[in-house]
């Protein structure tokens, strides 16, 4: 199987209804029950499973989440998968968690989805060919100032900047998503926690949206190293950025 931006898009798909359909079949008191390990549900485990079998199938290297490095010799992509990100939301009905995927080669970032599993809007993006929700073309916010922004909120920063409205939604793939929507107009992550499998889907979407990303200490956004983990800023306008990133200064 010549493994094509198209291929790679429709198997993300397979992968994101296998997703939906396990947990649906998971009952309101088994969703909200934790494994042993830290910040785990089990339905996270029941996802991950589905997940990886499907992707198994097509004879990619996985980063996962939930059971980390899926090796296969030969391999010239990694998919980089977290079948539920907003994990909590997921578990509490409320209608805002995503299963994020990516696709690297080589020369990095090659194609992603994010899908609101609880609404079933998709977010691809390819690269060099642009971000799309549900077909349409994405562009980002043209916002520069912080005190007429709305922002995307993760964690708890140390000052408030005095920005206009924000949101804080508990899915940082859907929040990037978001800021390649031009839906909100940054985005700023209080803590430096997100792994590649939390924003590489939706960092993707933002580029090929026009948007910039970056990590807070400026540290590169692309790889596959389930250790990593980074502060990201994002937003429609460079000028935005750098105004939101100013409170790490």
């Amino acid at each position: 199987m010549t493994l094509t931006p198209d291929v790679l898009l429709e198997l993300f798909v397979d992968v994101a209804r296998v997703v939906r359909r396990a947990v649906d079949a998971i009952d309101a008191i088994e969703l909200r029950r934790r494994t042993d390990r830290d910040g785990q549900y089990a339905l996270d485990v029941v996802a991950d499973a589905e997940a990886c079998r499907v992707l198994h199938r097509a004879g990619v290297r996985i980063v996962s989440e939930e059971s980390g490095v899926h090796e296969r010799e030969g391999a010239t992509i990694t998919v980089v998968v977290d079948p539920v990100d907003g994990s909590t939301n997921c578990s509490r009905g409320i209608p805002y968690w995503a299963t994020s995927i990516c696709a690297l080669d080589a020369d990095g970032p090659v194609a992603g989805l994010v899908v609101n599993q609880a609404t079933g809007v998709c977010i691809t993006a390819v690269r060099g060919s642009g971000a799309f929700r549900d077909g349409v073309r994405l562009r980002p916010s043209s916002t520069t100032r912080v005190e007429d922004a709305m922002v995307y909120l993760t964690g708890t920063p140390p000052a408030l900047p005095p920005w206009k409205q924000f949101r804080a939604l508990g899915s940082a793939a859907l929040g990037l998503c978001e800021i390649a929507a031009g839906s909100l107009d940054g985005l700023l992550d209080a803590g430096g926690f997100h792994a590649p499998w939390d924003y590489l889907a939706g960092y993707l979407a933002c580029v090929e949206a026009g948007a910039v990303v970056r990590d807070a200490r400026g540290r590169a956004l692309v790889t596959d190293d389930g250790n990593a983990r980074r502060q990201l800023i994002a937003a429609g306008t460079p000028e935005l950025v750098e105004a939101l990133a100013a409170g790490f200064a």
